[in-house]
C-alpha cells in the first residue's frame, strides 16, 4: 500500500435511535502518530469510531482517507481503503484457530502475502505463534485482543482505530498491547486510540482530543492536555 498521510473527518453528525449523538465533529489523524480520543462514558467516542469505520451510518459530514472518500462506504470497503478497526470487546471467531482468525482478515490471498502477514503478526505477538493451532474461544481476554490487533496488522492498513484498548485486561497485557501500538506508529501507521483511562492514552499519544456530549472540546498536543488537566476533568464531570 502506498504511503498515506491523513484521515480527515469534517462536520461529522451521527444519530442513534432518532437522537443526535455526534454534533459537527471535525478532526484529522496523521500517519505515524498516535491520537487519543478521550471522554467519559456516553460522550460519543464509540459512536464516532463506528461511524468512521462504516459500522454506523452518518447523518451529516464527510470522511476521507487522503483522496479517497470514505463517506457512505461499507466497513469492508473502508478497511480495504486502508483503515482497520479493532473493536472493543476482544472479538474473535471462536471456532477457528488463532492462525485462521488472523488469515481471514488478509486481503491478499497469495501464499507469499499470507506468509508475510503471519510473520509480521507473530513478530509483534510471539504469544500467538505459540498458540496458532489453538481455538480462539479458549484464549484469555488479553490473547483475544492480541488476535484482534493481529487481524488489523495483516490487512496492511495505513490507519488503525482501536476502541477501548485496556477494557477488562490486566496491566501486563495492556502494556504488551501498548507496545504493539508504538510499533505500528513507528512503522508509519496512524493510530486513533479510544481509551477510558486518560493517563494510559496520554502516555502513548502524540495528539489528543477530548469529547463531551458528542462534541470535541479539545484537539491538540497531548503534552498541552497534560499541562491543563482541568479540560479533561471538566469533560468527565460534564458527561
Amino acid at each position: 500500500m502506498a504511503a498515506i498521510s491523513s484521515v480527515v473527518v469534517k462536520n461529522l453528525a451521527v444519530e442513534r435511535g432518532g437522537k443526535r449523538v455526534i454534533h459537527d465533529v471535525s478532526f484529522a489523524i496523521k500517519s505515524g502518530e498516535i491520537t487519543a480520543l478521550l471522554g467519559a462514558n456516553g460522550a460519543g467516542k464509540s459512536s464516532t469510531v463506528m461511524a468512521l469505520a462504516g459500522v454506523l451510518p452518518i447523518a451529516g459530514g464527510r470522511m476521507r482517507l487522503d483522496a479517497t472518500s470514505l463517506t457512505g462506504l461499507s466497513p469492508d470497503r473502508i478497511r480495504r481503503a486502508g483503515l482497520a478497526l479493532v473493536p472493543e470487546g476482544h472479538r474473535v471467531l471462536g471456532q477457528l484457530s488463532v492462525e485462521d482468525n488472523i488469515l481471514v482478515a488478509a486481503f491478499d490471498g497469495s501464499p507469499s502475502a499470507r506468509r508475510e502477514g503471519l510473520e509480521r503478526a507473530y513478530e509483534i505477538f510471539p504469544e500467538l505463534a505459540q498458540r496458532k493451532r489453538q481455538l480462539a474461544s479458549d484464549l484469555s481476554g488479553g490473547q483475544k485482543q492480541m488476535v484482534a490487533m493481529a487481524q488489523a496488522f495483516i490487512a496492511k492498513p495505513g490507519f488503525m482505530v482501536v476502541d477501548e484498548l485496556s477494557l477488562g485486561l490486566a496491566p501486563a497485557v495492556v502494556k504488551r498491547l501498548a507496545e504493539a501500538l508504538k510499533i505500528a506508529a513507528q512503522n508509519g501507521i496512524g493510530v486513533l486510540l479510544i481509551e477510558q483511562f486518560a493517563n494510559l492514552a496520554l502516555d502513548l499519544a502524540d495528539h489528543a482530543m477530548v469529547m463531551e456530549r458528542g462534541r470535541l472540546v479539545y484537539d491538540g498536543a497531548s503534552t498541552t492536555l497534560r499541562a491543563n488537566p482541568e479540560i479533561l476533568h471538566g469533560a468527565y464531570l460534564a458527561s
